[in-house]
């Protein structure tokens, strides 16, 4: 039975790995650039994990500035083949309190400034998105979240702004009209580009506060966040653990999003036609399907 490599992306609050066995750092150049921190990689809960602090430790990038691209390149690249992402969100709705969690199903796109797919220059490809989530590993996360004790919402819909700042009200509302859950900064293009890369995706969301359209509530501020935040990634630590557990005791399964590509049908263009840079950056996610007889490198 092959290993199970399980990723995580650490946001923010989320900055390292507690209780990692044989714990050894990898520094890696990718052919989208540099990643937001060294990879860490070590065994636990007999599964090989490989955490990366999306925003760096220290928190040094905004969600703008993000390499997503490379994040996701280097987890492939170093095995992972389900990635569990851990983020900080906002409430767009009165059950889902500040401390709870969200096993996340279902994204809104309202980004503008993020390169938002691997495929371009020279090689074209399409990859179904109707759901973004693989909903195995949710149900994962959903368990394991319930197994820990935390109060942990089945499904939600999340709402991916640029930032830096934070909602308008008028913002808010009208993401609250349109039937969104949450509000944040990071999980796209995260989550299309792990599905480009076949790799199944899931997001335990950590619900920090309600954005700012409560009205019996303060205007959301980095304070206030901070706040919640150091509870929220000591449950979400927990969580991890647990479903790291469940993931390596189901072994080397496969799921649709580890077939996203339909076995190189999803990509449009003709091999001999890919530029030789275009094939150099792609050969790790698309290698096997349009130059097999080289292997992906």
């Amino acid at each position: 039975m092959s290993e199970v490599v399980v990723g995580v992306i650490g946001g923010s609050g989320l900055y390292d790995i507690e209780g990692l066995q044989d714990r050894e750092e990898i520094a890696l150049d990718t052919p989208f650039g540099a990643p937001s921190d060294a990879f860490l990689t070590g065994r636990l809960e007999g599964a090989r994990l490989v955490f990366l602090a999306r925003h760096g430790r220290g928190h040094r990038y905004m969600p703008s500035e993000l390499n997503f691209r490379a994040n996701i390149w280097g987890l492939k690249k170093l095995g992972a083949r389900h990635i569990i992402s851990i983020s900080a969100v906002g409430s767009l709705r009165e059950d889902i309190a500040p401390g709870h969690l969200v096993a996340v199903d279902q994204f809104i796109d309202r980004t503008r400034l993020r390169p938002t797919t691997f495929f371009g220059e020279g090689c074209v490809g399409h990859v179904a998105f109707a759901d973004p989530v693989e909903p195995a590993l949710r149900s994962i996360l959903l368990d394991s979240a319930r197994a820990v004790g935390a109060t942990v919402h089945d499904g939600g819909t999340y709402v991916c702004i640029e930032g830096p700042t934070f909602s308008t009200r008028a913002e808010s509302e009208l993401f609250r009209s349109w039937g969104a859950d949450l509000v944040g900064m990071t999980n796209v293009p995260e989550a299309r580009l792990a599905r480009e890369a076949e790799l199944a995706y899931a997001t335990l969301a950590l619900c920090t506060d309600y954005d700012c359209w409560h009205e019996t509530h303060d205007d959301v501020s980095v304070e206030a966040v901070l706040a919640v935040m150091k509870e929220n990634v000591a449950t979400a630590r927990r969580v991890i653990k647990e479903a790291v557990r469940r993931l390596a005791e189901a072994g080397d399964v496969t799921w649709p999003a580890h077939q996203a590509l339909g076995n190189g049908m999803a990509i449009m263009t003709a091999p001999h036609l890919v530029p030789a840079e275009t094939r150099r950056k792609l050969d790790l996610l698309v290698g096997r399907y349009l130059w097999p007889e080289e292997g992906a490198r």
